[in-house]
């Protein structure tokens, strides 16, 4: 009796796997920026919440010492008034400045007037806020 040879060849063909990394490019173009522009809300969140962290300090060091509202607090007066513990409060009770997520100094300004972002902060994150970046900044344009 004469056996067939039988050629089992078990595998994926070249045009299989071009297929397979062709959806997988596609899924990972579309995934990319939306990860991207998250990245950036979170950094631009994370920014407006330390503004309003330094402000809160602010009012709290002008009621607590009897300031007036042209006082202009430093860094290591309005620490104690920041949570103890947080990157915030370590950096400002070394003197450090306050600095948003991108690591730009966050100006203070007089006890009347909110702290500021600084600009290069502000185009960096424009692009992830919405049409109108300046309505996510509040008061603290």
């Amino acid at each position: 009796m004469l056996r067939k040879l039988r050629s089992t060849r078990s595998g994926f063909t070249l045009v299989e796997i071009m297929i397979v990394v062709a959806i997988i490019a596609l899924l990972a173009a579309i995934a990319v920026p939306s990860f991207l522009r998250a990245r950036k809300r979170s950094q631009a969140t994370s920014t407006l919440e330390t503004l309003r962290m330094v402000d809160a300090a602010k009012d709290q060091y002008a009621i607590e010492n009897g300031k007036t509202t042209t006082t202009s607090p430093g860094t290591a007066d309005l620490a104690p008034y920041i949570k103890a513990g947080t990157p915030l409060y370590i950096s400002m009770l070394a003197g450090n400045p306050a600095t948003d997520a991108l690591g730009a100094a966050i100006v203070i300004n007089n006890i009347d007037t909110p702290p500021q972002v600084d600009a290069t902060t502000k185009t960096a994150l424009a692009d992830a806020l919405g049409t109108n970046p300046d309505d996510f900044w509040g008061a603290y344009k």
